[in-house]
């Protein structure tokens, strides 16, 4: 019989919930969000679009099959996961699995975290967790490794997730190139926290990639078109990235952001951005496409959103959230510069949406 040690999660209102210990046995605090897919824990856990938060998985059994190698291509891009580390600051579940099994998988989910220092907590109800979440909006929170009895004790300092420029501590630090002399076109990425699944989508279709820091000036590069990343935490935080966007829309040349990436291709259009009550983080949210009937199931991982009655003239939405309403994506009525709020490059189901954004944009090049 496995013993683990006891954990406790302290949201910042004194709310607490009793759980067990699976990963590294440390203290953290962060954002509490809450996460609906019922897979992908690798590729979740290591998006650096989770970077400060503490991942609750509502899906309850969580751990059974494992984990897959760590292993990188001769590029160095990530063959599995979706970085080159865990950035979500712990994982949050029901029933965790102990024992595991899969093909691909080289390690439990437990021996992974533990070797990355992650901290992971179970027994946690996380159906009235997630009903807190939603009712409140997200929270602070804290695990801590013990069995909390007086909590008035550990109700400070849970730290101000929106006041951290976290793309900072995510993005790249250094100019890299992807497939040199093996595309005809060049596209700048700004690197606001990629996952590597964009860049693989982008190789496969021809083009060289140039990976740039989020707050780079590469207007003074040599280009075909540009592509802003995801990334995590308050896009206001990130306004060299958006005097450098507003410098390259200023021209003609191809412009398409994802998740992080729609928010400062809007901001620098002259549009505002919001905080989501709980935002959007799941496979399954339903988005229409402006106009159309035509509607995909997408991938999202984001807690802001564009305000689309702050669009300047220029632009318009492209996409809606089917569920709440809210922008997913925008485009320039004239020039080339498009967006997506979801994910095209992820999902549990068909690959339209993919096709829909890579090769809409490969093909402006």
């Amino acid at each position: 019989m496995q013993k683990d040690r006891t954990a406790t999660l302290i949201l910042d209102d004194g709310t607490v919930f009793h759980g067990f210990s699976f990963g590294a046995e440390k203290p953290v605090s962060g954002e509490v969000v809450f996460n609906t897919a019922m897979t992908g824990y690798p590729e979740s856990l290591t998006d650096p679009s989770y970077a400060g938060q503490l991942m609750v998985l509502t899906y309850p059994l969580v751990g059974n099959y494992g984990v897959p190698p760590r292993t990188f291509r001769p590029d160095g891009l990530s063959e599995f996961m979706e970085s080159e580390r865990i950035h979500a600051d712990a994982i949050i579940v029901s029933d965790y699995s102990h024992e595991y099994c899969h093909w691909n998988a080289t390690c439990s989910l437990g021996d992974w975290l533990k070797q990355e220092n992650i901290p992971g907590i179970y027994g946690i109800d996380t159906r009235a967790l997630t009903k807190k979440l939603r009712e409140h909006g997200v929270m602070m929170g804290r695990i801590v490794m013990e069995d909390v009895k007086d909590v008035a004790t550990y109700l400070h300092d849970f730290g101000n997730y929106g006041a951290v420029n976290y793309v900072d501590e995510v993005s790249c630090k250094e100019v890299i190139t992807y497939g040199e002399g093996a595309g005809k076109k060049r596209v700048i990425l700004v690197d606001c926290g990629v996952k590597h699944n964009i860049i693989r989508c982008l190789l496969k279709r021809g083009v060289t990639v140039v990976r740039v820091p989020w707050n780079y000036d590469f207007t003074q590069l040599e280009y075909d078109g540009v592509f802003i990343s995801n990334g995590p935490g308050d896009p206001d935080t990130c306004d060299a990235a958006v005097q450098n966007i507003r410098k390259a829309i200023g021209g003609d040349k191809p412009v398409c952001g994802i998740c992080m990436g729609n928010q400062l291709l809007a901001k620098a259009g002259g549009a505002s951005i919001y905080k989501l009550k709980y935002g959007h983080r799941s496979h399954n949210q339903p988005v229409r496409m402006v106009g159309t009937n035509q509607c995909f199931i997408t991938s999202q991982n984001h807690g802001y959103a564009v305000d689309n009655n702050t669009l300047g003239k220029d632009w318009e939405p492209l996409f809606i959230n089917m569920n709440d309403g809210t922008n997913e994506g925008i485009r320039h009525k004239t020039k080339p510069f498009f967006s997506s709020q979801f994910h095209p490059e992820a999902c549990s189901g068909p690959t339209d949406t993919e096709a829909l954004i890579f090769d809409k944009f490969v093909g402006m090049l």
